[in-house]
């Protein structure tokens, strides 16, 4: 899971900066003209006092993309439950001959005002478009660390199988909780730390290019522990009954089937990808229901509209049938900036994990329209202006009509692309509780 919020998004904008204009080109002869008169050399007895302009080789180097060491970009990560991050990620871009971007090494030193100073160090892959690999791990002053690694193979689905495994310790002071319920009031806002150990294992089995069958087996090992965060009220303080709180472990084994046919898995432009899931979940380690069963759909539509315009749809739902005591974090969510498949989904204008509750309907609609393409240093970039629209809602009972009493967020996202394997964005999204603004890698569906 490629979780380095803005790492790529800044690495765009630090390839678009340092973009050659054809006008400052070092390799381009000068124009045929007479040759200029020699320049004398000041007398030895009399010291020149004209003033020097020249930046020092070691310094001018440093703002030359073919000579520099290393970018170095700028971090700004804006996130409602996070705040504001700055920092700084010397980076190092690696391309292959087609000038297209194969791997990123990427550590960065930052400051957020609630944790303190952090490091990260990041290392992403993108051997082919059927192979990719990640690395990151980071630890601030004061409460959180991680580390996750994944690999991928078969993703372009031209063999029988395909494979994605990752592996993951996160420590997070940000989550909040407001109770569980589709209006559950802002004041009632509170803070817990998080600490997971999760693997997960994918195996599919591609019966066509389109049609796949697909296995996901995930263990999880949750802490739930009191919050950091001076401003906003521990969990336990006002939810001190709620499921979930302390050490919680479940293993989900869901199956799908998956019918896809976008045509690129990272930055599609045409296609759809339906998914239609079920699953058990077990506290004992055994393939059961003992904690809940689930199913759901996930549908993802890309029409291209116009020439550079692409009208992009999301929905899904998620059901469970059956639930024993099911930890307030397992439970269907919405809220923040990220849809995963039988998971969490967005809503734009409110953060991460706003409305928990039983089961959950999302849809989204985004206008991708690329306003600007450009020769970087390294690559080619592509700007996209995304205006969206999100709805969706949490409830408790399977009978609930799923779109009444919707939550709405309207929005505008700015999406850099460099092809084929890499996409950073801003989004700003506008709802009840105000303005809400994220900053990540990949689209958000």
């Amino acid at each position: 899971m490629l979780s380095a919020r803005l790492l790529l998004l800044a690495v765009l904008s630090a390839t678009a900066c340092w973009a050659d204009p054809p006008q400052n080109n070092p390799t381009q002869a000068p124009p045929p003209g007479p040759i200029p008169s020699p320049t004398p050399a000041p007398s030895p007895t009399t010291p020149s006092t004209t003033p020097t302009t020249t930046a020092p080789h070691w310094i001018s180097r440093w703002f030359d993309p073919d000579t520099a060491p290393f970018i170095p970009v700028p971090e700004i990560g804006v996130d409602p439950n996070s705040g504001v991050t700055v920092g700084l990620i010397p980076t190092w871009l690696h391309s292959n001959d087609d000038h297209e971007i194969d791997r990123i090494i990427a550590p960065d030193i930052l400051y957020n005002p609630n944790f303190g100073v952090g490091v990260h160090g990041r290392i992403y892959g993108y051997s082919s478009a059927d192979e990719q690999w990640s690395v990151v791990g980071g630890i601030k002053e004061r409460v959180e660390r991680q580390f996750d690694a994944e690999y991928q193979v078969g993703r372009s689905r031209q063999d029988a199988w395909s494979f994605n495994t990752s592996v993951i310790f996160d420590r997070s002071g940000v989550p909040r909780f407001y109770g569980i319920g589709n209006e559950t009031p802002m004041s009632a806002q509170t803070n817990y730390t998080d600490q997971q150990e999760d693997v997960q294992v994918q195996a599919g089995r591609n019966l066509t290019h389109e049609w796949q069958l697909l296995y996901t087996g995930r263990f999880m090992n949750v802490d739930v522990l009191p919050g950091t965060l001076a401003s906003v009220p521990t969990i336990q303080s006002r939810f001190d009954r709620v499921i979930g709180l302390g050490t919680s472990q479940q293993l989900l084994n869901r199956v799908s089937i998956v019918y896809d046919t976008r045509d690129d898995l990272t930055i599609p432009t045409r296609g759809v990808q339906l998914v239609a899931y079920g699953g058990l979940a077990s506290r004992t380690g055994l393939l059961d229901d003992s904690m809940y069963s689930e199913t759901g759909g996930d549908g993802r539509a890309f029409w291209p509209i116009a020439p550079d315009s692409i009208l992009v749809g999301h929905l899904a739902i998620r059901y469970l049938p059956t639930s024993h005591a099911v930890p307030f974090w397992a439970l269907s969510d919405i809220g923040g900036d990220t849809s995963v498949v039988g998971g969490e989904q967005p809503l734009r204008g409110f953060g991460e994990g706003r409305f928990y509750d039983r089961d959950s309907f999302s849809s989204s609609v985004e206008f991708r329209r690329k306003v600007l393409s450009f020769d970087a240093a390294t690559t080619s970039i592509d700007v996209e202006l995304t205006p969206f629209i999100d709805v969706g809602r949490v409830y408790a009972r399977t009978s609930t009509d799923p779109l009444s009493d919707l939550h709405r967020v309207y929005g505008v996202g700015f999406r850099g692309i460099a092809k084929p394997f890499v996409v950073g964005y801003v989004d700003i999204g506008y709802g009840t509780e105000g303005v809400a603004a994220f900053t990540g890698l990949n689209y958000p569906f």
